[in-house]
């Protein structure tokens, strides 16, 4: 996507890594330089996406086979892409969302057991073959990211609740996507204090949005 057109980045990473903070610290950066910025998250996004969302991320962690949140997550991004990211895009924003494809290939790619091929497949007949313009994968050892999410208030967690496996597969599938899209991807610590973290992304995004330029 062309600077003109505005500017798609993506953060992903495992449960509890500290993706929020980091948006919310970006967005900020760039509001203050007077960027036209807009933050949004997958599953939801747009009215009809979030409605989609509480049925993705509540109740028992049985509830859906990968299969089935694989539909439920490309009903919810289509609406999301049509609704949201696409006319933000079109006006020049900077786009900033928690989650995307690469979370949809973790989830129920690889760590769901689906394969690339279903994954890639659904998300073209979605909305087509977009990518972000930079993604920002957050890591964390996986017990480390539980510990976070357990401490949290609300019931968002079916996902965390599928158990310590899962969540070392999930992590494990964002490292293999982050290896085998070094031009788009950015691995990031986030066990290193909350401002070189943010200073390390800043810095990232300049460059990689200079470079679109």
């Amino acid at each position: 996507m062309s600077k003109e057109r505005g500017f798609f980045v993506t953060f992903e990473g495992g449960d509890g890594v500290g993706k929020s903070t980091q948006i919310e610290r970006l967005a900020q950066t760039l509001k203050n330089r007077g960027e036209d910025v807009v933050v949004t998250r997958e599953p939801g996004g747009s009215t009809g996406a979030e409605e989609i969302r509480a049925l993705l991320v509540k109740g028992d962690s049985a509830r859906w086979s990968a299969m089935t949140e694989l539909l439920l997550v490309m009903a919810a991004r289509r609406d999301h892409w049509e609704k949201t990211i696409e006319p933000a895009l079109k006006k020049g924003a900077i786009v900033l969302c928690d989650r995307f494809f690469d979370s949809t290939m973790a989830y129920q790619g690889l760590a769901g057991g689906l394969g690339e091929a279903h994954v890639t497949t659904a998300q073209e007949l979605a909305i087509g073959d977009v990518r972000p313009d930079v993604t920002f994968v957050l890591t964390l050892p996986d017990d480390l990211g539980l510990a976070r999410t357990g401490a949290r208030d609300g019931d968002e967690t079916r996902f965390e609740e599928k158990g310590q496996d899962f969540q070392d597969r999930v992590g494990a599938a964002f490292l293999a996507i982050a290896k085998g899209n070094p031009e788009r991807c950015v691995v990031i610590d986030a066990s290193d204090e909350i401002e070189v973290i943010s200073t390390r992304i800043l810095g990232e995004f300049d460059d990689r949005r200079g470079a679109h330029g």
